[in-house]
C-alpha cells in the first residue's frame, strides 16, 4: 500500500466517532482531502486499526460501488473496525462453524455467487408493485404520528417523538415482530449502531475503549438472534404472509439457509431498515426547520415532497461509509491500489462532492439530477430505498398537513458514530395548522 498518507489529524478525524458529530468540521476535512488528495491512506495514529485508503470523490465511489468483481465486500470487515474488533469477530464466528471478520452474515457483507441468492428471496417483497399494498396502513400510521406531535406540541423533540418510533413501527410491522416488542429492537438497534455514543449505547459513559464498545455491539447481535430464531420457529409452526415466515422457510439450491444466514437477514431488516430511514426524516425536519421559506414553499406546492425525501437522504448520509478488499491492482489517478488492500467508500463525503453537487451544503428540495449514493450503488445497492421513500413521503405529507410553520427551539446533536449516523436530538417549536 503505497500513497499520499493522511496526516495523523486528518486520519483521526475519518475513524474517530466523535467526528461525525462535529458534521460540518467532518465535511471541511472531507472537502480538503478531496481536493488535495481524493484517494489517500489512512494510517492508525494509535496503531489500533489496519491501514485503508479513503475514497472523497463521488465518481470514485460510485465506480467502487458497482465494480463487485474487482472489490469485495466479504474479506475483511465490512464496516469499519480495529484490529481488536475483527478478530474478536473472527473467535466469535469460528465457533459457530463459519469464521468471518464480519460478526453478522448479512446481504451487505457477502459476495456473488451468495449474495444475489439471498437477495432474491425478499427482493420482489420490497419492489414498488408489492409495496402499494400496504401503503394503506403505513399511510394511517403516517397520520397517527403527525397528530402525536401536533398533541406534544407546540414545542417537542422530533426524534423520539417521531423519527425513531415511526420507521421502527413501519418495519416491525413487515417482520412480524409485535408491538409490545418493538423498544426492545430499538434498544438493540441502537447500541449495535450507536456502541461508540454514550446516549445510544445507553452507558451514559462519553469515553469507552474499543474493547467494550466491541463488547457492547456484539451482546446486541446475540440477543437479536436469539429473538428472531424464536420469531423463526413460530413462523414455521404458523406461516402468515410477512417477510418472517419467508425467511424462517427460505431455502436455497434446495436447502434451507443456515441460522446464521437466517440472523443476519432478519438484523439487517430490522435495524437497518428503520435506523437508516429514522436518521433522514429527522434530517428533512432540521433543514426545514431551519430554512422557513423552503418550509413554506413544499407545504404550498406538494409536488416537492418527493424532493424534500431525496435531498434529506443525500443531504444527511445515514450509513456513512462501507469498506470494500481489492481483489487485483487498480489505479486511481497517481495512485495505485494493490490487491488485498482495503477501502473506505465515505458517503458522506461522496454526496458531497461539488463535482457532483453544486453548493452541496445548501439543503436543496428542487435539486436537479440527485443522483446521491446514498443507498449504495450496483449489486449492493439498498434493497428497502424504495420502502423508504414511500415512507417518508407519507409522514411529510401527514406533517405539511398538519404544521403551518417550525423553527428550531434548541440546538440539534449528533451521534458520535463512524458507522450508522445522524441526528439524535432536534428539538423543534411549531405551528399546528
Amino acid at each position: 500500500m503505497t500513497g499520499p498518507v493522511a496526516s495523523p489529524q486528518d486520519a483521526a478525524a475519518v475513524i474517530d466517532p466523535k467526528s461525525y458529530a462535529d458534521w460540518n468540521t467532518a465535511l471541511d476535512v472531507f472537502d480538503r482531502l478531496r481536493a488535495e488528495t481524493p484517494v489517500v491512506r489512512i494510517e492508525s495514529p494509535t496503531g489500533d486499526h489496519d491501514p485503508f485508503w479513503l475514497l472523497t470523490r463521488y465518481d470514485d465511489a460510485m465506480r467502487v460501488s458497482k465494480d463487485n468483481a474487482r472489490f469485495l465486500n466479504a474479506p475483511r470487515a465490512t464496516v469499519f473496525t480495529n484490529k481488536a474488533g475483527e478478530a474478536l469477530a473472527r473467535e466469535v464466528t469460528a465457533r459457530q462453524g463459519e469464521e468471518s471478520p464480519n460478526l453478522v452474515s448479512s446481504l451487505v457483507v457477502l459476495d456473488a455467487p451468495k449474495h444475489p441468492k439471498l437477495r432474491r428471496l425478499t427482493q420482489d417483497w420490497f419492489m414498488p408493485k408489492n409495496l402499494r399494498t400496504i401503503e394503506a396502513q403505513i399511510r394511517e400510521l403516517a397520520a397517527k404520528t403527525a397528530d402525536r406531535l401536533v398533541a406534544a406540541g407546540p414545542e417537542a423533540d422530533f426524534v423520539p417523538l417521531v423519527a425513531a418510533p415511526y420507521p421502527l413501527h413501519v418495519v416491525m410491522q413487515i417482520l412480524g415482530v409485535p408491538e409490545e416488542d418493538e423498544p426492545k429492537m430499538l434498544f438493540l438497534t441502537q447500541q449495535m449502531f450507536g456502541g461508540q455514543d454514550e446516549d445510544l449505547n445507553k452507558t451514559g459513559m462519553a469515553s469507552l475503549t474499543p474493547e467494550q464498545i466491541s463488547q457492547i455491539v456484539f451482546g446486541a447481535v446475540a440477543e437479536f438472534e436469539t429473538y428472531f430464531e424464536g420469531l423463526a420457529a413460530q413462523r414455521r409452526a404458523n406461516p402468515t404472509s410477512d417477510v418472517a415466515t419467508i425467511l424462517a422457510t427460505a431455502t436455497i439450491d434446495g436447502e434451507p439457509i443456515s441460522a446464521r444466514d437466517r440472523a443476519g437477514y432478519y438484523i439487517i431488516v430490522a435495524a437497518a431498515g428503520h435506523d437508516t430511514t429514522s436518521a433522514s426524516t429527522a434530517g428533512a425536519m432540521l433543514a426545514l426547520a431551519q430554512d422557513p421559506e423552503q418550509f413554506a414553499r413544499v407545504k404550498a406546492d406538494r409536488s416537492l415532497v418527493s424532493g424534500i425525501v431525496e435531498e434529506a437522504i443525500r443531504w444527511t448520509s445515514p450509513v456513512q461509509h462501507f469498506m470494500r478488499t481489492a481483489t487485483e491492482d487498480t489505479q486511481f489517478g497517481d495512485v495505485t491500489v494493490k490487491a488485498g488492500d482495503w477501502l473506505m467508500i465515505n458517503y458522506v463525503a461522496a454526496n458531497h462532492d461539488p463535482a457532483q453537487f453544486p453548493d452541496p451544503r445548501r439543503f436543496d428540495a428542487t435539486r436537479e439530477n440527485n443522483r446521491h449514493i446514498a443507498f449504495g450503488a450496483g449489486a449492493h445497492q439498498c434493497l428497502g430505498l424504495h420502502l423508504a421513500r414511500l415512507e417518508m413521503r407519507l409522514l411529510f405529507e401527514a406533517l405539511l398537513d398538519r404544521i403551518d410553520s417550525v423553527e428550531l427551539a434548541g440546538e440539534p446533536k449528533r451521534a458520535k458514530s463512524t458507522f450508522v449516523g445522524g441526528l439524535k436530538t432536534v428539538p423543534i417549536r411549531f405551528k399546528a395548522a
